[in-house]
């Protein structure tokens, strides 16, 4: 047998589980295992400016293909509590990534040591498994576990805690033997597939909400073929955003309070029946319930038992892996349309393809300041398909869901249930880091930009390029619209005159300045004509220098963005012009019909 380290064991299991790449910060408690890392070879690792950067840059990393298991690393103490935000993200979208931390030395870890904290009872609630492990042979059971955890049913994130001793303990340890534990999903039967189909058969107005878990099982074929097979409209949610090209003429529209189209909405609220697959029924999705459930009919597929019923009972659930589930959908629908069994959904789905080219919403705008909604429509001109989205909340996450194009599973990456502020810089660099040859294009309100703005020096040092589009209120302006509420403008203004930057105004921080300082390139666009050369002038800046280019939008102070405030999806406010005439919305999927 060979003998190793426990740390240099686990980094084997890593390699032999498909990581190829890591990000994180060394520590005194974790420098074994980089050690062992550095020893091994095969793994890249990215050296993140803050830990939290670093476990959004394995959550961007996981997103962005299929199989990907991100990792980051962090030494003992506030590594772990700094990284918390990261797994709560996962756990909440359910992402893999793999945390480890260093630890003090296992006889003083109750001793209030140096930066000894109990980081796996402060990680349990937002993992599928966090634990401290106090013997050197448990690591590579430890670790076989954890992938297996982390890709079996609802796939979620895993922190596993080394005190420093047992990193350094050897023990005796076979690499070439090891293999991963085999992946349980649960599977559909096919009667109850062939049951839920009677149901879709038996309505007159059905539609299917595909979620992120369609996504996440690589399932997206055998959705766009379900739905082509029965004609029957999809809707997807915002984790799902990209399962079925935008421009599928079974497309519906997204549905909710904040991130959905007038289209959308109306569509939905006409139906009698919806199949719910991978979807964990958002609340920001359904707003209430009452409204969301009244006169429809519900089947959900879930890989998750307990998420049945969990928001709502549905009249039937199916606990099954997405595309477990797909597979036997497609061919019982196969065998139903063989049979001439299928109901004719051309005049429902037509009719939903009629709302999308009469319900849109205004983007052309010439306003100076500029308006958000041209900005988006700018950005449709300039990035194509082949662009993978990366934003996490606020107005612009909002407004650009509203208005951007989507084609590609995997093209929207956004943090769904936790949004925290600041994750889309580290997350768009593991977006990159996991696909260097995709046009990676990221979208942050000028709060979430500098919440974690010192990431953008990972990028210049590790030459990540990808294009960072600010639009810049100075303001925090989803809190801002959610005070109106209470009559209040309070605390949300971000405003003041920069001594270094007088030609700012107002606007306060100088994100050109900050983003050079760290080593990238910035253009500010003060005109809506000047946004689509800029756009382009950034793609070639990137390409060249290899390093993130921010294009900074100087936007009017305040806009308000559709959304309901009543949480009713029958409710959403249009606070702004809506399109009536086609140069209104010239990059509509549809064109408007007046």
């Amino acid at each position: 047998m060979a003998r190793m380290t426990a740390a240099r064991a686990a980094v084997e299991i890593l390699r032999r589980e498909g990581v190829t790449a890591a990000f994180g910060v060394p520590g005194a408690a974790i420098n074994p295992f980089y050690a062992a890392l550095k020893a091994s070879g095969g793994i890249a690792h990215t050296l993140a400016r803050h830990v939290e950067g670093a476990s959004h840059m394995a959550e961007g990393y996981t997103r962005t293909r299929p199989g990907n298991i991100g990792v980051c690393i962090g030494t003992s103490g506030p590594a772990g509590t700094d990284m918390i935000t990261g797994l709560y993200s996962a756990i909440g979208d359910s992402i893999p990534i793999l945390c480890i931390t260093g630890q003090a030395p296992t006889a003083v870890i109750h001793k209030e040591d140096f930066q000894a904290v109990d980081i796996a009872s402060i990680a349990k609630p937002v993992t599928k498994m966090a634990v401290t492990v106090l013997e050197a042979a448990q690591v590579p059971g430890v670790f076989q576990q954890a992938f297996h955890l982390m890709r079996s049913g609802r796939p979620g994130p895993v922190l596993i805690d080394l005190p420093i001793d047992v990193q350094l303990t050897e023990i005796e340890f076979d690499p070439d033997t090891y293999e991963p534990l085999p992946v349980y999903k649960p599977a559909a039967t096919r009667a109850q597939v062939e049951k839920a189909i009677g149901m879709l058969n038996a309505s007159e107005r059905p539609l299917i909400v595909a979620g992120g878990g369609v996504i996440n099982a690589d399932a997206c074929e055998l959705l766009v073929e379900f739905a082509e097979l029965t004609g029957v409209p999809v809707v997807p949610t915002l984790m799902g955003w990209g399962a079925l090209p935008d421009d599928h003429e079974l497309n519906a529209g997204m549905v909710g309070l904040q991130t959905s189209h007038r289209y959308g909405n109306a569509t939905f609220l006409e139906s009698d029946f919806v199949l719910g697959i991978g979807n964990r029924w958002a609340n920001r999705h359904t707003g209430k319930l009452d409204v969301y459930t009244a006169g429809r009919t519900f089947v959900h597929v879930d890989v998750e038992p307990t998420q049945l019923g969990k928001i709502f009972a549905p009249d039937f659930g199916i606990a099954s892996d997405a595309r477990a589930a797909l597979e036997l959908f497609v061919e019982v629908a196969r065998e139903v349309k063989a049979a001439g069994a299928l109901p004719d959904r051309s005049t429902w789905a037509g009719a939903a393809q009629e709302k999308r080219a009469t319900l849109q919403r205004r983007t052309h705008f010439d306003d100076i300041p500029i308006k958000p909604q041209r900005v988006y429509e700018e950005m449709n001109k300039a990035f194509g398909p082949e662009t993978r989205y990366v934003s996490t909340i606020g107005l612009s996450q909002i407004a650009g869901a509203q208005m951007l194009h989507v084609y590609r599973p995997r093209h929207w990456i956004n943090c769904g249930q936790a949004g925290p502020l600041g994750w889309t810089i580290p997350a768009a660099l593991g977006v990159a880091k996991a696909d260097p040859e995709a046009s990676v294009v990221a979208l942050s309100g000028d709060y979430d930009f500098q919440f974690m703005i010192e990431e953008l020096a990972v990028g210049a040092q590790h030459k990540i390029p990808y294009v960072h589009v600010l639009v810049n209120n100075s303001y925090l302006g989803l809190i801002r619209q959610a005070q109106r509420g209470f009559d209040m403008d309070f605390e949300v203004k971000l405003e003041f005159e920069n001594i270094n930057s007088p030609e700012l105004g107002v606007y306060g921080v100088d994100h050109v300045k900050v983003a050079e300082g760290l080593g990238c390139k910035a253009i500010r666009v003060t005109d809506p004509k000047e946004l689509g050369a800029a756009f382009e002038q950034a793609k070639k800046l990137a390409a060249e220098f290899q390093v993130p280019v921010v294009v900074e939008a100087i936007l009017e102070r305040v806009t308000n963005i559709s959304m309901s405030g009543t949480n009713d999806i029958g409710n959403v406010v249009e606070f702004e012009e809506i399109a009536t005439q086609e140069w209104h919305a010239p990059t509509a999927v549809r064109t408007l019909k007046a």
